[in-house]
């Protein structure tokens, strides 16, 4: 039932995704169509200055090392920094526990049981790989 249900939501999804598609694919040919070889010239042109080094595989590196580097220092420092427009917030480790070792010692040791707290299920759709 549900993996039935499951299959139909995936078709949806793969019709919605295609008529979005489509419908920019036919709005670009419309456009396309009314504008002379001059204005697509142009534009083209438009598209290149606005394209320019802020896309470049050089300048996203140069964030990515940025980045980085701004990580490295503040995991060394243990707390967050501020700048004038960005902030790097520090967070530390999330402590984590053996599930399955901790109810086997509940079990042996019932008082543990006050201290658990058990949040709602919830649901996510993923692919299937």
């Amino acid at each position: 039932m549900i993996e039935g249900m499951l299959d139909r939501l995936a078709e949806l999804y793969v019709e919605r995704d295609a008529a979005t598609l489509k419908k920019e694919q036919d709005k670009k040919a419309l456009i396309d169509s009314v504008l002379t070889p001059e204005i697509r010239a142009k534009v083209a042109e438009i598209e290149e200055e606005f394209s320019g080094p802020a896309n470049s595989s050089e300048f996203l590196g140069m964030i990515q090392r940025l980045e980085d580097e701004i990580k490295s220092e503040v995991l060394k420092s243990g707390a967050s920094v501020k700048g004038k427009v960005l902030q790097a917030v520090y967070s530390k480790g999330r402590i984590t526990w053996d599930t399955s070792a901790m109810i086997g010692y509940a079990e042996a040791h019932p008082e543990l049981n006050k201290f658990k707290k058990e949040g709602q299920p919830s649901i996510s759709f993923r692919k299937v790989n």
